[in-house]
């Protein structure tokens, strides 16, 4: 067999093989973007129920990276073999290899079997808000690898990896807020004081529900009423500038101001 038709053979498998190439990685692409057609509309009709909530979204989200890192996996070996690679051989390398590969990504490992337990157990879902390392945040999405939180006060998202989940701490759907009234008023006023706050700041409509839980401290120059305050924990920032105003409107309304600390100077005859 001379040079030339060993050369034109090669260029007909190479052909053949870079054509075979071709149209798996076009019908895996169209495989891929009808599956996540499918998983986007289920988890439009998931998000709609009552049991939605953040959780259905959570495994959406993990089923779709899941899926994702599947079928780039068996579309990478299938072009392997179809390219003459010996996948099976190939393989069985890697399992001589592993230990010192599940040296090299152990965090790696470790990433996805947090993320499996952040599942399991409920850590935190999608929607929630959690604060991180002092900042204040919303989960975006949760992968094999990272959590996603954007940041509520920038807008910035932050990756965080999923064995670090018990630096994340989840905000409930309700803060404390304390509302100052002067030693001036009556307790009888007070009481009426508070009351009017608490009905100015559940007209707002980022407001579920406010009680008043009475005297929580006898500062200095104020008593010091505490409130329970139901919102959305991304909110929280928002409805404390409303309570903020609640306050000054409802001590105006009732002949009084807001208290503030005072010095007394007594001033000693010579």
């Amino acid at each position: 067999m001379d040079k030339t038709k060993i050369i034109e053979m090669l260029k007909e498998i190479f052909s053949v093989r870079i054509v075979a190439s071709i149209i798996i990685v076009v019908v895996v692409a169209v495989f891929y973007k009808i599956l996540m057609t499918i998983l986007d509309k289920h988890a439009k009709k998931a998000s709609d129920g009552l049991l939605a909530k953040g959780k259905n979204r959570t495994y959406f989200e993990l089923a779709r990276n899941l899926l994702s890192s599947v079928i780039l996996i068996a579309t990478i070996l299938i072009l392997l073999q179809i390219n003459g690679v010996n996948v099976t051989s190939l393989l069985a390398g890697v399992g001589i290899a592993g230990i010192v590969i599940g040296l090299a990504i152990q965090d790696w490992l470790k990433d996805i079997i947090r993320g499996t337990t952040i599942l399991s157990d409920d850590y935190y879902q999608v929607g929630d808000v959690v604060v991180y390392e002092g900042r204040e945040g919303e989960i975006m999405s949760l992968g094999l690898k990272t959590t996603k939180i954007r940041d509520l006060a920038t807008g910035s998202i932050i990756s965080v990896a999923n064995r670090k989940i018990e630096q994340i701490e989840v905000l409930p759907d309700c803060f404390y807020y304390r509302v100052p009234i002067p030693y001036e008023m009556s307790l009888d006023e007070a009481d009426k004081t508070v009351e009017d706050v608490v009905e100015l700041i559940k007209k707002s409509s980022l407001v579920k529900n406010a009680e008043n839980r009475g005297i929580a401290e006898l500062a200095d120059s104020k008593i010091e009423y505490v409130l329970a305050v139901s919102c959305s924990a991304r909110d929280k920032l928002a409805v404390r500038k409303e309570c903020n105003r609640a306050v000054i409107e409802g001590l105006a309304s009732n002949g009084a101001s807001v208290p503030y600390n005072k010095l007394e100077v007594l001033k000693k005859d010579i």
